[in-house]
């Protein structure tokens, strides 16, 4: 006769996700601070080239314009490379809290596991899917009484932090687009201010983001600690 395989506990299939979550926020610290780069970066734009358009463009010096311009760009790619790194980090967190909400309460995950990953890759989907798959961790997680009771708890972090996001990313998109096809120096103005807000808007996004993490992880050490799964 085959052996048996060793039992698992539901306590042995929780991983905690405190380590991927204090990366995230590092990571979107960082992310934060290349925004603020790049809203500088806009602002010296915006003063030189309005400068420029009230004494005369003769008066733009090329080697002060290339220098803005090029810090500009700089930025750009800064914030690029640091949204690529915090997308991978906050995609593994994100899958670690899902396999947790399965062991918490399988009933509320409406979606596969695989989504936490796939979800965000889906076009047009990608604008609902995640915060779909983030209610339902949100609800298993949160459901902490050891009567097996629901607590309640406030989902305005994961509204916050969707609603920002989505905003965020759909302005941030419309207002690259607008500098792209700028030509004449009053366009590239008023494209940079564009961008200047989607850059704060981006801050601001981040800030939500990192509340929204330490709250959730929060949750669900507390939902761990109880040691009776699941409570429904």
């Amino acid at each position: 006769m085959p052996a048996a395989p060793p039992f698992a506990s539901p306590q042995q299939l929780l991983r905690s996700p405190d380590g991927l979550a204090k990366a995230v926020v590092i990571l979107l610290v960082v992310a934060a601070a290349a925004d603020l780069l790049a809203v500088l970066a806009g602002l010296n734009i915006r003063s030189l080239l309005g400068d420029a358009l009230d004494n005369g463009l003769a008066t733009l010096d090329d080697a002060e314009a290339d220098r803005a311009d090029n810090l500009y760009a700089a930025s750009g790619v800064l914030q690029l490379l640091v949204m690529l790194a915090t997308g991978v980090v906050f995609i593994l967190w994100f899958r670690r809290v899902r396999l947790n909400a399965e062991v918490f309460d399988a009933s509320m995950q409406q979606m596969k596991p695989g989504w936490t990953v796939g979800a965000w890759f889906v076009p047009v989907a990608n604008l609902w899917l995640p915060r779909r798959i983030a209610g339902g961790i949100w609800t298993a997680s949160a459901q902490t009484h050891t009567d097996g009771s629901w607590r309640t708890v406030s989902v305005a972090p994961v509204n916050l932090w969707w609603g920002a996001w989505v905003c965020s990313s759909l302005f941030s998109r419309y207002a690259s687009q607008q500098y792209m096809k700028a030509e004449e120096a009053q366009e590239v103005i008023d494209a940079a201010g564009q961008m200047l807000a989607a850059d704060a808007f981006g801050i601001v996004a981040a800030v939500f983001a990192i509340l929204f993490v330490r709250k959730l992880t929060r949750m669900q050490g507390e939902r761990a600690a109880l040691g009776v799964y699941p409570l429904s």
